[in-house]
């Protein structure tokens, strides 16, 4: 390997998690799913059970892209605070699991210069396809969940 890699424990690395509320509604082609918190943050589908596993998929993609473009993320609201709309045909409310974008930190990384060039031929941004590489390296692995 051409970079130094220490052991690394999964707790070090692991982002905060939290979790936000999830309102389930009946739609016209099954359910689907929004966050009161996250304008816009939706998922569907064809069953109840469906639905609940897209909107976690739907949350982590909101997260990292609000993350990505430097925008604060909204704090979950307790379910005793979430009003009910009537005009909604809410069959369900459940807590959909997330993990919340760390703070990235400047590092200085030494690498292979044809390791360098290949990343160029093939990233706009090297910090990005480092941080993605890494992440998916940290999951084959299992050190993340």
């Amino acid at each position: 390997m051409w970079a130094e890699i220490q052991e690394i424990n999964a707790e070090e690395v692991m982002m905060p998690t939290v979790y936000y509320p999830a309102i389930i509604e009946k739609s016209l082609e099954g359910f689907s799913v929004f966050f009161p918190d996250l304008p816009g943050c939706v998922s569907a589908g064809k069953t109840q059970q469906q639905a609940a596993e897209n909107a976690e998929a739907a949350l982590a993609g909101h997260l990292l892209v609000t993350g990505q473009f430097g925008e604060d993320v909204a704090s979950p609201t307790p379910f005793d605070l979430i009003g009910y709309d009537p005009e909604i045909d809410e069959v369900a409310r459940v807590l959909v699991r997330a993990e919340l974008p760390g703070k990235s930190i400047r590092v200085n990384v030494t690498l292979d210069e044809g390791l360098l060039a290949a990343i160029d031929k093939v990233a706009k941004n090297r910090s990005g396809f480092l941080a993605d590489a890494a992440r998916a390296a940290l999951l084959g692995s299992g050190s993340l969940p």
